[in-house]
């Protein structure tokens, strides 16, 4: 089906906002749960966001939540992360992920992008 392929971050400052893409050759089916993970610089992967890709069902990390907003749009085979309120400390690779459990877990998922960069500067 292809692997995952992220687009969209790049190097803002704070209180800006950025829009990341997250598609794939294959389609994506109902069954998939669709996350967004993040890596900050010298730490490990955190859980950001996740929905079902046949319905809506996000669910935020605390230190996102009412800043970001995770979609779907079926019809161009995307997943979205609107990002609003950047501060310095959402600096990270952001990944795109799915997974068949509804979890914030990162080893539940089963496949990853390649991710991309997204650099907040106060």
């Amino acid at each position: 089906q292809g692997q995952l392929s992220e687009s969209g971050g790049g190097l803002v400052q704070a209180g800006d906002s950025l829009r990341l893409s997250c598609t794939r050759p294959g389609r994506f089916f109902s069954s998939h749960v669709m996350g967004w993970f993040r890596q900050p610089p010298g730490k490990e992967r955190e859980f950001v966001a996740m929905t079902r890709w046949s319905r809506n069902s996000p669910k935020y990390s605390d230190s996102v939540k009412g800043r970001f907003t995770i979609s779907t749009d079926s019809a161009k085979n995307t997943v979205y992360l609107q990002m609003d309120s950047l501060n310095p400390d959402d600096t990270a690779v952001y990944y795109c992920a799915i997974g068949s459990t509804y979890t914030t877990t990162p080893r539940d998922y089963f496949a990853w992008g390649q991710g991309t960069q997204v650099t907040v500067s106060s």
